[in-house]
């Protein structure tokens, strides 16, 4: 939502004139993250998932199927620490950051059934339209290749 200053009917207001600058006029807009953007394809049998994930290595991703849903979970931390010679800290920046995102897949697919690989920060999943009619009750990570 867009900040709006109150107007005032009686003569001058430090307030207004300063809220009406042109910084404030501009729409405040909520910038969609990049994180996980996500490509559904088929062919005749299979149905696969490219979802980006740049700057995230192999290690950092995991692949659950649980209740009929795969569910993506993706961490990072990242420590730039520099120093010069003498110890002292020049620069110091530090990130965290995770994004999960989840993808009704059908009760009746099994851990088994979906196969990933992850490369050039994409990870692709694939698995079958049609899964065999048995249901896993514990959730086991999948494999990236």
């Amino acid at each position: 939502m867009l900040f709006t200053p109150v107007r005032r009917n009686h003569g001058f207001d430090l307030f207004d004139d300063f809220f009406n600058d042109p910084f404030f006029s501009a729409p405040v807009s909520h910038t969609t993250t990049t994180l996980m953007r996500t490509d559904v394809r088929e062919d005749d049998t299979n149905y696969m998932l490219d979802i980006e994930l740049p700057g995230f290595k192999k290690e950092d991703i995991k692949a659950e199927l649980k209740d009929g849903y795969l569910t993506i979970n993706a961490s990072h931390e990242a420590n730039n620490d520099e120093k010069d010679a003498n110890g002292k800290i020049i620069r110091q920046e530090r990130y965290s950051g995770s994004c999960k995102r989840s993808f009704y897949v059908g009760e009746n697919l099994k851990q088994e059934d979906v196969q990933a690989a992850f490369e050039n920060g994409v990870l692709t999943l694939k698995f079958p339209k049609e899964a065999p009619a048995a249901v896993e009750e514990t959730p086991k990570y999948i494999q990236i290749g």
